[in-house]
Formats: structure tokens, C-alpha cells, sequence
């Protein structure tokens, strides 16, 4: 595969989704997004943002959205970096790990062999996460919230603090930026980290 993958990662309403379509349009890349960007996606992300189907459990959740990861990369990305298009998803792996690992607290071995099986093993060459505290991020959700947002600051600070971890722990494939600012200037810190670890190009 001869295109380039970049995922936005970061917790609810960290500014990731404007983001990461203000950023595919600065590089001249594809915008996708997980959960939901293919039909089979569009009907899990339906089951899973309901806050009605509070009776989900938690390894139901993982298998669901690990599910979309395997069908966004077999009719999205796969295809679109093998023609040599380079790609800019809202979220990819490192959620999962983030969100149903250190959320949920399901095993993160698990999760990531999981993963890798459904993904084929495909990682983004950049992880770009937004990061924001859960106090700042809560009250942007403000009274909007899906399933997900609706967990309370609590559930969004430990799902901060496994994305921070999983960036220090694979520095190489991460870039750590401030979310906090307008959007114009939080753009233009993501577009300088991503051209220091990939260039121009």
C-alpha cells in the first residue's frame, strides 16, 4: 500500500471530526470516518450512539465497532491506499484501545489482537491526538449527548488518559496536540505536526 494513513484521535467534542476534514482538505487526502462510514457501519453506529440501548454490554460494544473497523478497511481505506490516495480518518484503532480498554476497562491484549485480525493488521503511519480534558470536553457536550458522551467526565478522563498513554508509549507514531484554541489555530498545529513527522507531501 502506497498512501499514507492518518487517524484523529481524541475524546468527545476535542473539535477531532472538523479536524480531521479541515486537515485531509489541507493535505489533498481522503476524509473518512469510524464508526459508521459504510452502510454495515452506519447500522452499528445507529445501535451504539441510541442512549436507549443502555443494555449493551461492554464486549458487545467492542465486537460491534471492531466489526466496523474490519468493513471500513475492506470497502474504504484499504482500497483507496493501495490506489496510492493518501487517507485522514476520524479515529481508528487507538479508540477502541482508549475508549473500551482504559473506558470500559476491557483487556487491552484482546482488544488489540482483535484488531489486528479485523484491520489485517493495518496501522495508521500518524496518530494525530487532540487532546482536551474532560472538564472542557463536558462542557462543550453540554446538554447534547449520544450513548457514549452521555458517560459522564469521569468515563471521558480515563479515556484521555489511555490515549495519553498509548502516545507515550509509541512515540513514533504519534503527534500530542493542544486542542484547546480556535479552530483556526488548532488546525494550524495539527498541520505543522503532521508536515514534521511526514512532510509536505
Amino acid at each position: 500500500m502506497s498512501g499514507r494513513l492518518i487517524a484523529v484521535e481524541g475524546i468527545d467534542a476535542s473539535g477531532k471530526s472538523t479536524q480531521a476534514r479541515m486537515l485531509a482538505d489541507s493535505l489533498g487526502a481522503e476524509f473518512t470516518f469510524q464508526f459508521g462510514a459504510t452502510g454495515v457501519g452506519e447500522i452499528i453506529r445507529d445501535v451504539l450512539l441510541n442512549p436507549a440501548n443502555d443494555s449493551v454490554d461492554d464486549r458487545t460494544e467492542a465486537l460491534l465497532i471492531i466489526a466496523d473497523k474490519a468493513q471500513h478497511v475492506a470497502e474504504i481505506v484499504g482500497p483507496l491506499l493501495a490506489s496510492g490516495r493518501d487517507v485522514v480518518t476520524d479515529r481508528f484503532t487507538a479508540s477502541t484501545l482508549a475508549y473500551q480498554g482504559y473506558g470500559r476497562s476491557l483487556d487491552l491484549d484482546e482488544l488489540a489482537a482483535m484488531m489486528r485480525f479485523a484491520t489485517g493488521g493495518l496501522e495508521p503511519d500518524l496518530n494525530v491526538l487532540m487532546d482536551l480534558s474532560a472538564e472542557q470536553a463536558w462542557q462543550r457536550l453540554g446538554a447534547s449527548a449520544d450513548r457514549f458522551e452521555g458517560q459522564g467526565p469521569e468515563f471521558l478522563d480515563r479515556v484521555r488518559n489511555g490515549y495519553l498513554a498509548l502516545a507515550g508509549a509509541d512515540p513514533a507514531r504519534w503527534a500530542v496536540v493542544d486542542a484547546a484554541g480556535t479552530t483556526e489555530e488548532v488546525a494550524a498545529r495539527i498541520l505543522a505536526a503532521v508536515r514534521d513527522r511526514l512532510g509536505d507531501g
